[in-house]
């Protein structure tokens, strides 16, 4: 596929089942942030085509963590937010963080994965 992608996930489970997804779908590029700080950090230096993003982070939120890594010059990466809870992601609020797509986080993925065929 050879597009990069970053994966912004505390959830060290989390984070690993979405490395393996992504490497069966084709990604060979994939680098991964625990915080948003390091997301964003990760970001300025990677510039990755693609950003996953977990709502949840130590720091700062997924949120503020899609707004920082829309605002670096010259990236013009997609972002994807996640949430891992029952309820939905605030979708009015994932719009205005900058996101391109939101997506519940299920065990099979489904949604991620059509979230990032969207996208990609």
């Amino acid at each position: 596929m050879g597009k990069s992608i970053l994966i912004v996930e505390d959830n060290l489970q989390d984070q690993k089942l979405l490395v393996k997804l992504l490497q069966k779908e084709g990604f060979v590029d994939i680098h991964t942030a625990e915080t948003g700080v390091d997301g964003v950090f990760l970001a300025e230096e990677k510039h990755p085509d693609l950003v996953l993003i977990d709502t949840k982070l130590p720091g700062i939120d997924g949120f503020e963590t899609c707004k920082r890594i829309k605002a670096i010059e010259g990236l013009a990466a997609k972002i994807i937010i996640m949430t891992g809870l029952i309820e939905t992601v605030d979708a009015k609020k994932a719009r205005e963080a900058g996101s391109d797509n939101y997506c519940a986080k299920t065990r099979d993925c489904k949604h991620l994965l059509e979230a990032i065929s969207k996208l990609t």
